[in-house]
């Protein structure tokens, strides 16, 4: 009886344990449907929110995989420490334990990542000076420049009036000239930023003391400019923020190099990407 009854014990312990199905593995490392499953809520909680969701939680969980054996590699391995640090930072409380593994997992997976672009892609990206030129003019047209103005804005001139607009020497001379042909000049400095984007639009690329075209009855010339202190570090915030674009374009086109060398096998039909 003792005997059958070990036996019974030895055959139960090695049995799966239920709700745990093997959907995939990546390396030989299973990721099972309760993987899936707080993935997928850690997802929801962060705003994530589909009707694809379980595919996009496995493509995840494989790419965390990925991303975490590329860069031991390199040495690189985030503390569980570190991890915890940064969900405590992100606020994400209330997890259950399941959802607190994944999201650990995921975090370590990002900083690894970051680390490994850093160290081997970040160096590789040379951002031209037209590269930056080019990103300023959008910046410039999008949202405005730490650039000062100082604009004479003519508001309900006919054309006939507007046509007898000439190039002034100087602000002073621009004021009069509309003063002269009966209109009545309004001058103001704002910072091209604090422009409204119809007015934005109408000067970005006006050169100086040149009346731009009649619009809505109205013209504006922009007398002069100047750069305030925030100007002088734009260029190397600009500068930064391409290499990092370029940065992450070639990172994920790695990462799909890596996520086809992997071997991920698939059990489950519904989730065959």
């Amino acid at each position: 009886m003792k005997k059958l009854l070990m036996l019974f014990v030895c055959c139960f312990c090695v049995l799966p344990s239920f709700g745990a199905t093997v959907v995939a593995t990546v390396n030989g490392t299973p990721i099972t449907d309760t993987d899936i499953t707080a993935r997928t809520k850690l997802m929801a909680r962060e705003g994530n929110v589909s009707t694809d969701n379980r595919r996009k939680a496995l493509q995840n969980i494989i790419d965390d995989s990925v991303k975490l054996n590329y860069a031991a590699n390199f040495g690189v391995k985030p503390t569980d420490a570190d991890a915890a640090n940064e969900l405590k930072r992100m606020n994400l409380t209330g997890l259950s334990e399941s959802e607190r593994a994944m999201a650990l997992t995921a975090i370590k997976a990002g900083i690894a990542w970051q680390v490994v672009v850093a160290r081997t892609i970040l160096p590789t990206i040379d951002v031209t000076k037209d590269d930056v030129n080019a990103m300023k003019n959008d910046i410039a047209r999008d949202q405005g420049l730490p650039i000062e103005m100082t604009i004479v804005r003519l508001t309900d001139i006919p054309a006939d009036v507007a046509s007898k607009l000439t190039k002034p020497k100087n602000c002073d001379a621009a004021i009069e000239m509309a003063e002269n042909l009966g209109g009545v000049p309004q001058k103001f400095v704002a910072k091209q930023y604090e422009l409204s984007p119809e007015i934005r639009n109408r000067v970005i690329g006006l050169p100086i003391l040149t009346w731009s075209p009649r619009v809505d009855e109205s013209v504006l010339l922009v007398c002069n400019t100047k750069k305030t202190s925030e100007y002088g570090k734009l260029d190397d915030m600009i500068k930064q923020n391409a290499q990092y674009k370029q940065a992450m374009f070639v990172a994920d086109q790695q990462l799909k190099q890596l996520r086809r060398k992997a071997v991920v096998v698939i059990n489950d039909d519904r989730y065959k990407l």
